[in-house]
């Protein structure tokens, strides 16, 4: 049916896909590509071995580079899949950072539009006990932590002007940044620098709207998007809309990056799915840091009653955190200190329907 649906062509074929993969009841997923059993579509991606030593790999927390599986699409130049390559327990560490550390002020998320700073100061400490309690019951009142949509890292985005602004920044996350360049390394781009990041905090009824990321000053540089949790179907579409897209798996650790020609494709999450291996966390969660897991990584070990609550969240729930580089190497914002940006239809989605939802509202 999807293979159906994509030979069509004709306007919006993108939309008719998104559709087709958000339908609740007799979803169909054999055209899904899936990384983790590589297939006939997908080819072998070389990558900078020599860029990243292994010391550098093992304090971000993950594998030596020449360990890595990476793949690229036919038709997609520029697209590299890597298949999770964090060392054992080091998912953890990201889990923990993005929903106890980077939601805290100065930082920027959903909530402030409608709440107060002193409200939003402290979602982990005000979320924790009700989400260890929580059951499976649709009738719980949701926390904080599960009201948590979006949060904006570095250069901050502004939603409703689609700007990027020199005044509107805070400190990018150290451990964040070095993870982040040693993945651009390994995929050739040793320039590159994390300047902004958007953190995406899905549920089973959440999507993301079909888009382009095309805010930045400089798209010569990748855009780098991590998953954690539970597993998503991700739509890769063309430079327009008209232009069915490849449907394929992002699970539990898996890096996605997008440069070049497909830096500025239209691209989606239409759903995020129950684990496909038929537990409540993916096996790859399961595993805890080693407790002789050496100094000088940025990868912290997280305490059980940590990883209880993180744990709890991830049962019904999917992180992702996209890094990008802001502005071109050794410049500086415009003098209006502003860059407009187009952001190509809705963000961020919700509820079954697939309904229109502002990035910025609290839902």
């Amino acid at each position: 049916m999807a293979a159906a649906l994509a030979r069509e062509g004709g306007e919006d074929a993108f939309r008719r896909l998104f559709r087709f993969y958000r339908r609740r009841d007799g979803l169909d997923l054999r055209g899904v590509v899936d990384f983790s059993a590589p297939g006939n579509q997908m080819v072998g991606s070389q990558l900078s071995i020599s860029s990243v030593s292994d010391q550098d790999a093992y304090r971000a927390g993950l594998q030596p580079v020449r360990q890595w599986k990476a793949y690229s699409l036919d038709g997609y130049p520029g697209f590299i899949f890597i298949p999770n390559p964090f060392l054992p327990g080091c998912q953890r560490h990201w889990v923990k950072q993005c929903l106890k550390l980077y939601p805290q002020k100065p930082n920027v998320c959903n909530l402030d539009k409608h709440m107060t700073a002193e409200e939003t100061t402290d979602l982990w400490g005000q979320s924790k006990e009700q989400l260890r309690r929580k059951n499976s019951s649709k009738g719980e009142p949701k926390s904080l932590l599960e009201k948590l949509r979006w949060v904006t890292l570095g250069y901050h985005y502004n939603w409703d002007n689609k700007k990027y602004s020199a005044d509107h920044y805070t400190p990018f996350p150290s451990d964040l940044a070095f993870l982040s360049k040693q993945v651009a390394a390994a995929c050739g781009f040793q320039s590159f620098k994390a300047e902004a990041g958007i953190l995406n905090y899905y549920h089973f009824d959440s999507s993301l709207g079909i888009h382009v990321d095309e805010s930045e000053l400089d798209h010569s540089h990748p855009l780098l998007s991590f998953s954690f949790g539970q597993s998503s179907i991700f739509l890769l579409g063309g430079l327009k809309r008209e232009e069915a897209p490849t449907a394929m798996f992002m699970h539990s650790g898996d890096i996605m990056v997008m440069s070049g020609f497909s830096r500025l494709l239209y691209h989606a999450v239409p759903r995020v799915l129950p684990n496909l291996e038929g537990t409540a966390l993916p096996s790859c969660l399961e595993l805890a840091l080693p407790s002789d897991f050496p100094d000088g990584s940025v990868i912290e070990h997280s305490s059980e009653e940590d990883w209880q609550v993180c744990a709890k969240y991830l049962q019904t729930s999917r992180i992702n955190m996209t890094v990008r580089q802001v502005l071109p190497d050794g410049q500086s914002f415009p003098e209006d200190s502003e860059q407009t940006a187009v952001s190509k239809d809705s963000y961020h989605q919700e509820d079954s329907k697939a309904k229109r939802h502002k990035p910025n509202a609290d839902s």
